[in-house]
């Protein structure tokens, strides 16, 4: 499976021709990054906010089947059951090879069922910037838990990039000890991959 970083929480998985967009961003909704123009077969948001379900940004096509089965987990944006920011939705996808877990705006602890829903993953994007999500240190204590293959920080503020109020990368990944920087935006993962923390550049900035 290809997992495209389009930046922001915005990513592009691939498999067998067939392509999902998950949690685009409209425009100018979010600083530092170019306005989202693709085309995919499929989009999936977590929740309405508009940097995260800018849709109009994205161009369907039509005729190719899918490989991937879908699963949700209803969670939080924040961590007063939704009082704050409302709704967020967990998306698990598996082509029959791959499994992996975006979630979203997550901004709550996951209870235990939910927690086994998302184990056996082979890659887990998740929100470690805080502030609207879960902070660094909560990302961490999540990623120990479910002991993803490959991990794919995201929604969090680099140079030139994000919202000034939530954190930066290496917040994150100075906790990490398994972090491999790629030079591009595109990651090819398998379930045979070394266990990693992947830290891909935005392609929209």
């Amino acid at each position: 499976m290809k997992i495209t970083w389009l930046g922001h929480s915005c990513f592009k998985l691939g498999s067998h021709g067939y392509e999902i967009i998950l949690d685009p961003y409209e425009d100018d909704s979010v600083p530092g990054y170019t306005p989202l123009r693709e085309q995919a077969d499929q989009v999936l948001c977590s929740h309405e906010h508009g940097d995260h379900c800018g849709v109009a940004s994205v161009t369907l096509r039509r005729g190719t089947p899918s490989p991937f089965s879908v699963e949700t987990i209803a969670s939080w944006h924040d961590d007063k059951e939704g009082r704050l920011r409302g709704n967020n939705t967990i998306h698990i996808l598996d082509d029959g090879q791959c499994r992996v877990a975006h979630l979203g705006d997550l901004g709550c602890d996951l209870t235990q069922a939910q927690k086994d829903k998302l184990r056996g993953l082979t890659a887990l994007m998740i929100p470690v910037g805080g502030f609207f999500t879960i902070n660094a240190v909560q990302a961490k204590k999540l990623v120990d838990e479910l002991e993803p293959v490959v991990v794919i920080p995201m929604h969090y503020r680099g140079a030139g990039f994000g919202y000034g109020d939530i954190g930066t990368l290496d917040e994150f990944t100075s906790l990490c000890g398994d972090v491999v920087t790629y030079s591009g935006s595109e990651l090819e993962v398998t379930p045979q991959m070394d266990r990693q923390t992947a830290v891909l550049r935005p392609q929209n900035i």
